[in-house]
């Protein structure tokens, strides 16, 4: 039976008029019935209606709903779950989802509400995450994973790594889980993770005029000191840089994935199921035209005008360079001049392809994604449909909160991969890897050539050092 509320009432859980609540009962937008000059408003419409705007936060909360017939993993910086849903896909009972963002928790809670919920990571402790999760007290883990904030570590940004304020919390996110000593911890990140330094120099303080770079100003610093630790602490690992396609995702998105193991075993990489061209007798990539040519329904943002004019002169896969030069040097202005690739901008996506990796904002100038063929940006249906999102998955917050939400989250393919191969490592199978394989359009991004890399920087880093004190002495 449902429960009713008042217009008054539901105008002060909202905070807004009772005008306005009465405009949304008579627009469906809240079930309502009307008895003479009253409104009689569903609560659980209500509290529907309220997290999909952000008129209500979501509330920390424990599980409410505990089974023990599934491995247990718990997430954090969970998002808008993409990665969530990929580990739950294999089979996985997630007990709980940690996450700062409000939008972000509003959309966890409306899709499912009896995960438990907790907030921001600095102020949960073990005990705290424990007893949220429904665990007893030598109750063993399976799994924790998570995706720390990754602007520390982007290699478009400052890469402040550790010293940043969202580095601090990859270290308490590492600190937590080897306190909570689960069987695996998975970590991803960004590719900037492979080069980012422990302790980041700007470029203009470098060169004659300044001291030479420290061992923990070189690059890799920081992502080797995540390894020690976690040797340290009896966690063995492997790690890698992905390509989504490879796991059936219709995107070329690359993300460094750390799986370690409590048992002292190097665990495999992730299993490929699909290759560009069909190599390997695996599937080749999915296309971006059989991810999102049948769906009807677009909600998107729009270009402005004055890029539009050029994106009608474009054809599917093609970018401001197929335009004549005349017509590169006025669209561009003087981007045209600078330097790199800039085959971002005016960037119509093809059929024939994968997306290229999805950003939080489809319209910014350097990162288009046009539709192959339409005249507007790639719409939130289609975002939601090639990060393998399902379809009635509820996305909280105006439509830029949305865009954010699904251009930060993991492919659902990819999550399943790291989801089934640690399934595999529980049930003892034995997991196979394609020799010569690759994982990524990059070279010496898994851990071993990763490793020799690093290392032969820290030699020529003291033999460099031991020239010097040579030279001055």
């Amino acid at each position: 039976m449902s429960t009713y509320t008042s217009v008054k009432d539901a105008a002060r859980l909202l905070n807004m008029s009772e005008q306005r609540v009465r405009t949304l009962c008579r627009d469906r937008a809240i079930n309502a019935t009307k008895i003479g000059n009253l409104w009689l408003l569903e609560k659980d419409s209500l509290d529907l209606y309220g997290l999909k705007t952000a008129h209500l936060l979501a509330k920390d909360h424990p599980a409410y709903k505990i089974t023990n017939d599934k491995p247990i993993a718990l997430s954090y910086f969970s998002g808008a779950m993409g990665l969530d849903l990929g580990i739950e896909k294999a089979g996985f009972d997630i007990r709980l989802a940690c996450e700062v963002d409000k939008y972000c928790r509003q959309t966890i809670t409306l899709n499912r509400p009896d995960m438990a919920l907790m907030g921001d990571i600095n102020e949960c402790s073990a005990k705290d995450i424990r007893a949220a999760a429904g665990l007893k007290k030598n109750q063993d883990i399976d799994l924790i994973m998570g995706g720390p904030p990754c602007q520390a570590f982007s290699t478009a940004g400052k890469r402040q790594g550790f010293n940043d304020e969202r580095g601090n919390v990859f270290l308490k996110y590492l600190e937590l889980s080897l306190e909570l000593r689960p069987k695996y911890i998975v970590i991803e990140n960004v590719r900037g993770l492979l080069s980012c330094p422990m302790d980041h120099r700007p470029h203009h303080q470098r060169g004659e005029n300044y001291p030479d770079l420290n061992l923990d100003e070189l690059k890799g610093g920081a992502l080797n000191f995540i390894i020690n630790r976690l040797k340290n602490s009896g966690y063995n690992y492997s790690f890698n840089l992905y390509n989504s396609a490879n796991y059936g995702t219709p995107q070329t998105r690359e993300r460094v994935i750390i799986i370690c193991s409590r048992d002292g075993q190097k665990p495999p990489f992730l299993t490929p199921t699909h290759s560009e061209k069909g190599e390997f007798g695996l599937k080749k990539w999915n296309t971006l035209k059989g991810c999102i040519s049948r769906i009807k329904k677009h909600d998107h943002l729009n270009f402005p005008e004055k890029r539009l004019h050029y994106y009608r002169l474009l054809q599917p896969g093609q970018n401001w360079k197929d335009l004549p030069e005349e017509l590169q040097k006025e669209a561009m202005g003087k981007s045209f001049y600078s330097g790199g690739g800039k085959t971002g901008f005016l960037r119509r996506l093809a059929w024939d392809k994968p997306s290229p990796t999805l950003v939080t904002h489809p319209t910014m100038p350097a990162t288009d994604l046009a539709h192959p063929t339409e005249e507007r940006p790639l719409s939130i249906q289609e975002y939601k449909k090639i990060q393998e999102f399902p379809e009635n998955w509820i996305l909280a917050g105006p439509l830029i909160q949305q865009y954010k939400q699904v251009g930060n989250a993991v492919p659902l393919s990819l999550g399943y991969a790291v989801g089934k191969l640690v399934m595999g490592l529980l049930d003892n199978h034995n997991i196979i890897n394609i020799n010569d394989f690759k994982y990524s359009r990059y070279k010496n991004t898994c851990d071993t050539k990763w490793k020799l890399e690093f290392e032969k920087a820290v030699q020529a880093h003291l033999h460099n050092n031991e020239q010097k004190s040579f030279q001055f002495n």
